[in-house]
């Protein structure tokens, strides 16, 4: 593409804001800061990878997928701000996540121990594990909210808080897998995923661009099931006291 070409595509940008601006949505400032941030970050990353490929090395490699990683668990904490060290929960369950599926994939020789592999399928991976926390965080709190009088007849009842937020944890680990979930059931029927598309415009065969999105999508399901379930089991303790008691704290702060 061109960067005349891809100048242009900034008229999709423009017809987004004068939507906005015909139907008073105020999206106008976000959409433009939103429009920025994407070209710098991604041109920048692009740069950087351009430089991380020809270098080869892994300490670059670990380096980058760290920072990515850090990144997302920052990301993805911000909806369990009143939960304490969410933070290195958050980020223990991506990095669990990314370890566990990166170990798959060059262990098995799924794929290439080269940086020109690990580092895109790292982000997705991670992209996804980021999403699926944040989503697990939000419907966890709004669980544990909505059922708090269950709860704390439960826990009366000599439950302990895992016993009385069981169904709680359960909804929310769902909850938070659902939308991979259900694009494992349309994908190819309703849309054609973006890696798919990408190498058929690349040039390769179709053939061979499903076999690398069928890859993509069973791990990242993978993925977004654990880091939502070690999420989960480590997350919900901070909701309730060493004596098993739901704490009224949080109850103020949801």
């Amino acid at each position: 593409m061109s960067t005349t070409a891809l100048f242009f595509t900034l008229i999709f940008v423009a017809v987004a804001m004068i939507l906005s601006l015909w139907q008073r949505l105020g999206l106008e400032r976000e959409l433009l800061i939103g429009t920025i941030r994407a070209a710098v970050q991604l041109t920048a990353v692009g740069y950087i990878l351009h430089l991380v490929f020809g270098l080869k090395d892994w300490p670059y490699l670990i380096l980058m997928i760290l920072v990515m990683t850090l990144v997302a668990s920052h990301n993805a904490a911000k909806r369990g701000s009143g939960l304490d060290k969410i933070f290195i929960k958050v980020f223990t369950a991506i990095f669990a996540a990314e370890v566990m599926a990166m170990t798959i994939l060059l262990g098995l020789n799924i794929i290439e121990a080269t940086p020109r592999f690990i580092i895109p399928l790292s982000g997705m991976i991670i992209g996804n594990s980021m999403v699926a926390c944040g989503l697990l965080l939000n419907r966890l709190q709004n669980e544990i909210q909505s059922h708090r009088d269950q709860i704390k007849v439960a826990l009366s009842l000599g439950a302990t808080s895992r016993q009385a937020a069981e169904t709680a944890l359960r909804n929310a680990v769902k909850a938070s897998t659902i939308p991979l979930i259900d694009s494992l059931k349309t994908v190819g029927l309703v849309q054609l995923p973006g890696m798919m598309t990408g190498l058929i415009i690349g040039g390769a065969s179709p053939v061979e661009a499903v076999r690398y999105q069928l890859l993509i999508l069973f791990s990242l399901t993978a993925v977004a099931i654990l880091s939502s379930i070690i999420l989960a089991f480590s997350a919900y303790p901070n909701m309730f006291s060493k004596s098993h008691q739901l704490k009224t704290t949080f109850l103020n702060q949801t």
